[in-house]
């Protein structure tokens, strides 16, 4: 996944090497950046921040034309990691669990729109808990979606979880208090809040997910985006981030995903994490987002790269290593040694034919037939 943008930072970091650097030079390869990065679905003011930041390091700066290669691609990856690092990160698990010390359950709400994976990524989250011997209980309030609880109580059936649910129509709020409720009377750990899937331009279905909010008040609000909508999945994000304030995302349908831009748009953008990758339909599906894996596989895995840096590295095969055939005489160690084992069997013959003396003495184990008075027990039956 990801390849789209490994490619598009690999074929920079080329032109720059083949050019001096001046600033007309820098600025055609900035624009072909710039076009490149939109076509894998970096937002603008992401682009923006990216480029200005690379010009910014680049003019004015004596690098030899050689490395420069190098010295574009660790300027990319400190930027980007930036980007990252000014989200805040959180470990899921281990807030739950955290909270179950004042027996008030962890309350998660989860937004997005229709179509994006968000009823089978609460299931995976469900199954994730119940592996970390979490309890999860489920409030199915996307009463207004036709088959939805339909569909969130197959999930539950298969995780052997119990499933809050009411008619369609009812409110959504009120689901998710009945909930709540369910969860403190029977000390769950944790409740898992689905929502009506919506368009971030529907004005009342966003003011309706502010609603499940204020009542039940969820200790943390997941955005679930799919990685194959490009711009879009970071339009959505901006639009629940002004309503609902999440604080942090999961994309869905990332292993088909060979352009890898929203990642690093929705982070930039509403500076929240994204905490996990969904990468198939099975429960067990579900990857832990990692910063580096995300820059390894977009700048460390690419071919391109890796072939540019590789000629630099041709001192290191210097032809005096190889006269060096120190290593045959040590073959002839190995020989010593099989030839002393060897020697070995003669000794132990030796040995052996001093051993049939000391066997005589075995015969010794005729002294075994004294135990004859064993016959003492005849008097057994005179005790009849």
């Amino acid at each position: 996944m990801f390849e789209k943008l490994s490619k598009t930072f690999s074929n920079v970091a080329k032109s720059l090497g083949e050019k001096e650097l001046n600033e007309k030079d820098i600025e055609g390869t900035l624009s072909q950046l710039e076009i490149s990065l939109l076509e894998s679905d970096v937002a603008v003011e992401v682009v923006d921040d990216i480029k200005s930041d690379l010009k910014e390091k680049l003019i004015g700066t004596k690098v030899n034309r050689k490395e420069i290669i190098d010295f574009v691609k660790k300027s990319l990856i400190q930027n980007i990691s930036n980007m990252f690092d000014e989200a805040p990160s959180f470990d899921l698990l281990s807030n739950i669990k955290s909270k179950a010390d004042s027996q008030d359950p962890y309350l998660i709400l989860f937004v997005g729109i229709n179509g994006t994976g968000k009823t089978t990524t609460i299931a995976k989250i469900a199954s994730l808990l119940q592996k970390n011997k979490i309890s999860v209980v489920v409030a199915a309030s996307d009463t207004f979606r036709a088959g939805a609880i339909e569909q969130l109580r197959e999930h539950t059936n298969r995780l052997n979880l119990k499933l809050v649910a009411q008619n369609y129509g009812s409110d959504p709020a009120a689901v998710a208090r009945d909930a709540l409720l369910y969860a403190k009377s029977h000390k769950v750990d944790c409740v898992l809040i689905d929502s009506a899937g919506r368009m971030q331009t529907n004005k009342n279905l966003m003011e309706q997910i502010e609603k499940i909010s204020k009542v039940v008040n969820p200790d943390l609000k997941i955005f679930v985006g799919d990685s194959l909508a490009g711009n879009d999945t970071v339009s959505q994000a901006r639009e629940f981030h002004k309503h609902t304030t999440f604080d942090g995302a999961i994309l869905t349908k990332s292993d088909a995903d060979a352009r890898g831009g929203a990642a690093l748009s929705i982070v930039a953008v509403t500076k929240t994490p994204v905490i996990y990758l969904g990468i198939g339909q099975e429960y067990d599906d579900l990857e832990l987002f990692n910063k580096d894996k995300f820059l390894e596989v977009v700048f460390g895995m690419d071919e391109e790269i890796e072939s540019i840096v590789e000629p630099v590295a041709e001192p290191e095969p210097v032809v005096e290593p190889e006269p060096v055939a120190e290593p045959e005489p040590v073959v002839t160690k190995t020989s010593e040694i099989i030839t002393a084992s060897e020697d070995i069997p003669e000794f132990f013959l030796e040995k052996e034919k001093q051993l049939p003396t000391e066997s005589t003495p075995e015969p010794v184990v005729e002294p075994e037939p004294v135990v004859e008075p064993e016959p003492v027990v005849e008097p057994e039956p005179v005790v009849e």
